[in-house]
């Protein structure tokens, strides 16, 4: 349940922004090293929507959770994504080339500095996690996050998204929201419910938002991946296609999973009547979701 603290909101563009430069001016603060590790966990972190992070934020906001406890909570579910995605790109996984706009870590270094940042960005997030200032709700926060990050979470999804490439049959629509329920589901759920935690809240109306966002998100990332263009979306398109993938829009159509996005966004907005008029920009985050072109 939402705190009787009166929230102030702010255009979602906005707040993105806000987010985007706390975690970079935070990561400037505790990566600190001059070696070659830390400058690639520095660049695994850079170039990112840090929507998961924007997440944390705001529902410490909704539970007056203060923000500095809160930042370190933001910048450790960046660093889990991102040392997912340094390791989603090695040519053992999908084998990818370009991420963000920018050269894959392992194309700017080498495959096994690759494998140590994201080992090092993984860690380092638990250890962001384990400060006392995070109080004494701070075991399930860590918990939680194990949790969704690891073998029945996004770990579990990756594995089930390899397995599905070499298998004879395609997945089928319930495999494969399962599949994006875990690869991408699990952190946007820990993103949003990170506040709550924290304050020892409820966290159901978050955690329905977020199991309605993260879906929504995978479909508009399936949607790029046959509209977008590379230069805007970042990285490299239409994959999934030339790989004989099963995704969203190969089992719905283009139209019908345009549709489904829509109404997981209607899903999302309104698992957030709890808190009001508070709420509204993480309503603009999930209408952004949806709409966005990279």
């Amino acid at each position: 349940m939402a705190t009787a603290t009166i929230v102030k909101t702010r255009p979602f563009a906005e707040a993105l922004t806000y987010t985007q430069e706390l975690i970079s001016n935070r990561v400037s603060q505790v990566l600190t090293g001059d070696d070659v590790l830390s400058d690639a966990m520095r660049y695994a972190l850079s170039g990112g929507k840090m929507l998961r992070g924007f997440l944390v934020l705001e529902s410490a906001q909704l539970h007056d959770v203060d923000e500095n406890v809160a930042l370190d909570a933001a910048l450790a579910i960046e660093c889990i994504h991102a040392y997912s995605l340094v390791h989603d790109d090695l040519p053992c996984m999908d084998d990818d080339d370009l991420r963000r706009g920018m050269p894959t870590v392992h194309r700017q270094w080498d495959e096994g500095m690759a494998v140590l940042a994201g080992d090092a960005l993984q860690t380092f997030a638990f250890e962001l996690l384990s400060d006392a200032k995070f109080g004494p709700n701070a075991l399930e926060l860590i918990r939680l996050l194990a949790q969704s990050a690891g073998k029945e979470g996004m770990v579990s999804g990756q594995m089930l998204d390899i397995t599905a490439e070499t298998s004879l049959e395609p997945l089928n629509l319930q495999q494969i929201t399962r599949l994006q329920n875990r690869k991408t589901g699990c952190l946007f759920s820990w993103s949003a419910m990170a506040g709550a935690v924290i304050a020892g809240a409820d966290t159901t109306p978050l955690r329905q938002y977020a199991d309605a966002l993260g879906l929504a998100f995978q479909i508009s990332d399936d949607i790029l991946d046959v509209e977008g263009d590379a230069e805007t979306v970042g990285k490299r398109v239409r994959k999934d296609a030339e790989a004989g993938k099963a995704t969203f829009v190969s089992l719905l159509g283009l139209d019908v999973a345009k549709a489904r996005a829509a109404e997981l966004c209607d899903q999302a907005c309104a698992a957030l009547d709890v808190y009001g008029d508070q709420g509204e920009t993480l309503r603009e985050a999930a209408r952004f979701v949806i709409s966005r072109d990279s």
